[in-house]
């Protein structure tokens, strides 16, 4: 049987860090058995449509390079495949299940936002009590007669109980009294987001449904539509959630949950995959850093666990950190361009910088600060910097040290990396000095700061001689 998986996102806005997670798994699915991967588009809730959405969904898709083989923008054997484009299929559906007696009309002027699932809340409030679907076929015909607007309810048998087999959670038993009738159809025409989703997956074979935990409790239902149509039920495979730093379900109050924002922020796409990859699955090694064709490799929903997943910034800071080492350096300062201030570009040789901070690097936005003291020295920086105990470094000390150093590197005619470090080692080894005791000073002096991305003899090549001298001197004065 081919194996086929859906990514079927609402328009409302940004791409959530959770979405992101259920589109990668599926297709990652898909691809590890050479089946096909879906995109669907559920805009059949339209009081919460965002301008634009559908253009996020298919950018963050296509920057991640998780690549949809059918879709609203490819086609395919059983589009269309964006939901309000579907309505005539789920009207005839819903008559289907009312001709069968699974499903009523009601008048009531129960609101139906109460009734409707959507991706910040876990469960539709309960509480219909089903009294339309206890009304008389005169009844029906007058209410029809009258021309009162109706929604199409789910009929369910209130005795016994629903059961399915969950490929993570295992058996789930639900007992048939505390689920409600569900709407299908609302009074707009538009399918409910329960009833389009069982229609779509069955009519698009969809062999695997994945999607977050907190459906769960509304799968009872979708199990019973299935049966009700007697279809065949597809493997669920809900996924675990995604803990923010306080242990609640990520969200926006916890802070940054969309793609586009940690794109911005210098994270790359390819480190974002690989990331939240780990976030419910393992691949059963220690391996931790993974290209999208390792994952395709090594992807195994066996793999998907039961317990929420913490996400951690530092260790995705961390990640990306490692896809940033893994770049040639051509791509690494392509990358980096965009994110140095025009203060370093317009004076120094980027290239060469990157050179030298590219393993040093693990979030692009991190650039503008981290360089910024090669184009503005602050020139009242704590002198205490020059003292370190580990290198037995005194004030005294460096002042003396950047006096003869000024004096070792004003007569290099040939100014470039290896030969300043040669001088620095030589005049380390005139005065029997270890190498670090020399450096420390010479860099706190011509950086200004504790700690900086490169070396010291790094740092004064991309200065060049002139200002490297200028801060040796301003240094060794405040010393004085």
């Amino acid at each position: 049987m081919e194996v086929r998986t859906r990514f079927a996102p609402s328009p409302t806005g940004y791409m959530h860090i959770g979405n992101l997670r259920t589109a990668l798994y599926a297709y990652l699915h898909a691809r590890k058995n050479e089946g096909v991967f879906i995109l669907r588009i559920e805009d059949t809730d339209q009081a919460r449509l965002v301008a634009d959405s559908v253009k996020v969904i298919y950018e963050s898709l296509a920057v991640t390079g998780i690549e949809h083989d059918e879709g609203p923008d490819k086609g395919g054997p059983v589009g269309p495949y964006t939901q309000s484009e579907r309505r005539g299929l789920y009207k005839e559906y819903a008559e289907k299940l009312l001709a069968a007696g699974r499903a009523y009309r009601c008048f009531c002027e129960k609101t139906e936002k109460t009734e409707e699932h959507d991706e910040e809340h876990e469960a539709p409030i309960l509480g219909y009590d089903g009294r339309c679907g206890r009304l008389s076929e005169a009844e029906i015909k007058a209410n029809l007669d009258k021309g009162l607007p109706y929604v199409i309810r789910q009929r369910i048998d209130k005795e016994g109980s629903t059961s399915f087999k969950d490929f993570i959670y295992g058996d789930i038993v639900v007992e048939n009294k505390q689920l409600d009738d569900q709407i299908l159809l609302k009074r707009d025409g538009y399918p409910t987001y329960n009833f389009a989703n069982v229609v779509d997956d069955h009519l698009m074979g969809i062999t695997h449904v994945m999607r977050g935990c907190e459906y769960i409790s509304s799968t009872p239902k979708y199990i019973l539509l299935y049966k009700a149509f007697g279809w065949e039920i597809p493997e669920h495979i809900h996924l675990p959630h995604i803990l923010g730093p306080s242990g609640k379900k990520l969200s926006k109050r916890e802070g940054s949950v969309a793609l586009g924002d940690f794109l911005k922020r210098g994270f790359l796409p390819e480190a974002i995959l690989n990331y939240i990859a780990l976030l419910g699955w393992n691949p059963g090694t220690e391996q931790e850093f993974f290209t999208k064709a390792d994952l395709i490799a090594k992807f195994d929903i066996a793999r998907i666990g039961k317990a929420p997943a913490m996400f951690d910034e530092t260790k995705l800071a961390w990640l990306n950190g490692q896809h940033i080492r893994a770049k040639t350096p051509d791509e690494a300062h392509a990358l980096f361009l965009p994110f140095y201030p025009e203060s370093v570009t317009g004076k120094f040789d980027a290239r060469k910088l990157t050179g030298y901070i590219q393993g040093k690097v693990e979030k692009l936005s991190d650039l503008p600060q981290m360089t910024a003291f090669l184009a503005a020295l602050d020139e009242n920086f704590p002198k205490d910097l020059f003292v370190h105990a580990k290198n037995k470094t005194t004030l005294e000390g460096s002042r003396a040290v950047l006096q003869d150093l000024a004096d070792a590197l004003n007569c290099l005619g040939d100014w470039e990396y290896g030969s300043i470090l040669g001088a620095v080692k030589a005049y380390a080894e005139a005065k029997g000095a270890k190498l670090g005791p020399v450096m420390w000073p010479l860099r706190i002096a011509i950086s200004g700061q504790a700690v900086t991305p490169t070396g010291a003899a790094e740092i004064a090549e991309l200065l060049g001689k002139a200002e490297t001298l200028r801060r040796l001197s301003l240094a060794a004065a405040r010393l004085a």
